[in-house]
């Protein structure tokens, strides 16, 4: 049946406690920690033993050592007794006696109901309870404790078969669910007998009572609870009133099993009952979903037509149900783990019957012997881990993400190269390379040349119209730099007049200014879509004198007829004083589920003829917690081609801290080579990240009008002892006229690596046939792997 496999894995990580009315139900699922013994002796021991010793569920008798010896029960306690006469020894094995006496009534059980024992159910619970035993037995215990299962088995068939010595075993079972569900009904159906007041037209139970008697000759105990309606606003307060109710009762009398009851002809017409599944949870709180059965009565009426006019498919329909109401428990609990295991139920008296008079399902299954079994089941597992005193759990809801940051991560973000928060330093690296231009021919003494019309230039030869084009090229970038440095001239004026401002402090002369005028942005490029009026009027921007800068933040693959405003940028650069400059720098994005931020502050002092330092901010959110991260730099200049970077970092993260350094160093060589070698590491949480950058980069002879460029980097990092050494470039440039070719690629000794290659052009439109081509042979490659997965599926 679906959900048992799924039930079992739950089970084997839960471990159980009795109800009680200040905390859960249950304690939640142990993590894989969770069969740690008490001494560190016995931990080293059972982490040994546990892997040594895999399942055999496989076996027709679900044991796992089938071969092993016969020892009686009296041997193994004279035994214990003779080796420690301790208090803890002594209860350790008074223990494992009764863990025995729990196997030996869970076979003599499935005996009653004609179970076998090489059930997959069966095997993994029986698998569940030794691994667990040679957990906590100790190391002298240990080859008696694998000789445990093939002994109960045969006391067990003695004792049924004497019937001499009772079964003391029952089972207290609480049912939950809807007015009309069925809960009384199934009741009368288990007891073979009208237990409880049914009614098909109005609520028959009124009240919290338990509702006793025996079947197979076990004593079975239902708490019988009145009927939730369904979930409104009106029905909130009594379905609330009912809850609190039944955990009052249970205070008294703590359930083994919760069966929680849904109608299976109605699931699939809309359900809504996350509403009732929510105040559950918060009623009786996450754990109440561990040994939970999830019941479906009228599991025998017709089934809907399907899209073809036929009833669909017995199994497929209960699968997409128990789908949709697990979905919606996941939903209550916050947690997607968890399944519970499914029990179809039929309380019609007209119900098919077998041979022996037991109502069958459609899929052919007696319901009522799979209901003992996993009430069995549970009720066994929730037992020896009372015993065994299994205690660590873990929490059912959202995972708490215990990741830490990547130390190499941020290594290499705090080694990349960070520009000093000054917004004139970019412009002042490029007036300096500008104006030491002196040798270069003017554009103003170029002599004049004749424009072709488009006709005119038709109509010359193909070395022609190559020269002519050149003769323009080499014309636009003198143009080019001629606008450049007269621009350099304006700004350093503006720079001049300023500082004369600031040292006469003359305020007439900045009342006087007059405001600039407010200039529009590009257009930012909007997701496609059909609408015949473009959305990009939404979201233009002017800049005006005012200091900030705000900006939509886009979603570039939102859908159609999607706004796509997915947040907001916000920026702004001043100068606070003279040489100190601040900026900051963030953006927001809000969804209806999350929530993030990324912020950058910095402030940086520049002495024109001395160093710069810098302290900047940076936050942003990772999940749903925030890092925060403080680097400070100060910049060196020691020659008039040499600069000197040092930096210290500190990064916080969930109360832990990452501290860093790092030292760099960077050459000019002329105006058109640049070597930058760095080094750092960074510590914290008991670990330590060294590495280090090495970057030679080569700019083109028109730099800064034509931005061709190369770029090779050497990187080393070393982290736990592993050293991983790596190679890049990027090369950008344009190989012929109309046409720009940009390379890069990477590489590390790990032998991983990629290389891309963007090809862009205007005048050779036949490079698009690449693309065509390559979209055409993917098509051919998904055509014959469809053909060969139906190839496939008709062989089988």
């Amino acid at each position: 049946m679906k959900g048992i496999r799924d039930w079992v894995f739950t089970q084997v990580l839960a471990s159980s406690r009795p109800l009680s009315g200040c905390s859960g139900f249950f304690p939640e699922a142990p993590s894989s920690q969770e069969f740690e013994p008490e001494d560190q002796g016995s931990s080293q021991t059972s982490s040994s033993v546990a892997l040594s010793v895999p399942p055999d569920i496989s076996s027709p008798s679900g044991n796992i050592h089938d071969n092993d010896p016969f020892i009686s029960q009296q041997q193994i306690l004279v035994e214990g007794s003779n080796l420690s006469h301790s208090g803890p020894s002594r209860k350790k094995m008074d223990t494992l006696a009764k863990i025995e006496d729990l196997q030996i009534t869970f076979f003599r059980l499935l005996q009653r109901l004609r179970q076998p024992q090489d059930n997959l159910l069966v095997a993994k619970v029986l698998y569940r309870m030794h691994l667990a035993t040679l957990i906590r037995a100790g190391e002298s215990d240990l080859k008696r404790v694998n000789l445990r299962n093939e002994r109960a088995k045969t006391i067990a068939r003695e004792r049924e078969v004497s019937g001499l010595q009772g079964l003391d075993f029952s089972i207290k079972i609480l049912v939950l669910g809807k007015t009309g569900d069925g809960k009384s009904a199934t009741i009368n159906s288990v007891f073979d007998q009208p237990k409880t007041e049914t009614s098909a037209f109005q609520p028959a139970t009124d009240c919290i009572r338990e509702v006793t008697g025996t079947v197979h000759g076990i004593k079975v105990t239902f708490i019988d609870t009145p009927g939730f309606l369904p979930p409104s606003t009106s029905t909130m307060r009594r379905n609330r009133k009912i809850m609190l109710s039944v955990k009052k009762f249970i205070r008294r009398s703590p359930p083994d099993v919760v069966l929680y009851f849904e109608l299976l002809d109605l699931l699939n017409m809309g359900y809504s009952d996350f509403p009732l599944l929510k105040l559950v949870t918060e009623a009786f709180g996450n754990a109440i979903w561990f040994n939970t059965i999830l019941v479906m009565t009228h599991s025998s009426s017709a089934l809907p037509e399907g899209p073809s006019g036929y009833p669909v498919n017995y199994e497929s329909y209960v699968n997409h149900c128990t789908d949709l109401v697990q979905q919606y428990i996941h939903q209550a609990v916050s947690d997607s783990r968890l399944e519970n295991p499914l029990l179809l139920v039929e309380n019609d008296p007209r119900c098919k019957r077998n041979f022996m008079g037991e109502s069958i399902l459609p899929n052919g299954q007696v319901w009522k012997s799979q209901f003992l079994l996993l009430c069995i089941c549970t009720k066994v597992l929730c037992d020896a881990n009372k015993l065994l005193e299994f205690k660590d759990s873990i929490e059912l809801g959202q995972l708490s993400n215990n990741q830490l940051p990547s130390l190499p991560h941020l290594l290499s973000t705090f080694l990349r190269h960070r520009s000093i928060s000054n917004p004139a330093e970019p412009e002042s690296e490029l007036d300096e390379i500008l104006l030491s231009e002196e040798a270069e021919e003017e554009y103003d003494q170029l002599p004049s040349i004749l424009i072709l019309t488009k006709s005119q230039f038709k109509n010359l030869a193909k070395s022609q119209k190559k020269a002519y084009l050149d003769e323009l090229e080499y014309r636009e970038t003198f143009y080019l730099k001629k606008q450049l440095k007269e621009e350099c001239l304006r700004r350093k004026e503006a720079k001049l007049s300023k500082e004369k401002s600031f040292e006469g402090n003359d305020d007439d002369d900045t009342d006087n200014k007059v405001a600039p005028e407010a200039v529009q942005l590009p257009d930012m490029a909007v997701p496609p879509s059909f609408d015949s009026d473009c959305p990009v009027h939404r979201y233009r921007c002017l800049v005006t004198n005012d200091l900030w800068l705000a900006r939509p933040v886009l979603d570039p693959h939102g859908w159609d007829h999607d706004v796509g405003f997915d947040g907001i940028n916000l920026e702004t650069a001043l100068e606070v004083k003279k040489n100190v400059f601040a900026s900051i720098a963030g953006q927001m994005n809000k969804d209806k589920r999350d929530f993030s931020i990324h912020s950058e502050c910095a402030v940086a002092y520049a002495d024109p003829v001395g160093p710069t330092y810098s302290l900047v901010l940076d936050v942003q959110s990772t999940g749903k917690d925030l890092m925060y991260n403080v680097h400070s730099n100060a910049k060196l200049r020691s020659l008039k081609h040499n600069f000197t970077d040092c930096g210290i970092s500190l990064t916080s993260f969930r109360n832990k801290y990452y501290v860093g350094a790092k030292l760099e160093d960077t050459i000019l060589v002329g105006k058109r080579m640049k070597f930058v070698v760095n080094t750092g590491l960074i510590e914290g949480s008991g670990q330590v990240a060294y590495g280090g950058n090495f970057e030679a980069s080569f700019r083109g002879s028109d730099y800064p009008v034509r931005d061709d460029h190369l770029s090779l980097t050497m990187t080393a990092l070393s982290f736990k002892k592993e050293t991983v050494l790596g190679g890049g470039f990027h090369s950008e440039f344009r190989p012929i006229q109309g046409m720009r070719l940009a390379i890069n690629g990477n590489i590390n000794s790990q032998k991983m690596g990629q290389v891309c290659v963007k090809m862009s052009s205007s005048d050779h439109v036949e490079i698009a046939m690449v693309a065509v081509f390559s979209i055409f042979k993917d098509l051919l490659r998904r055509k014959a792997t469809e053909n060969g997965d139906i190839e496939a599926s008709e062989g089988a």
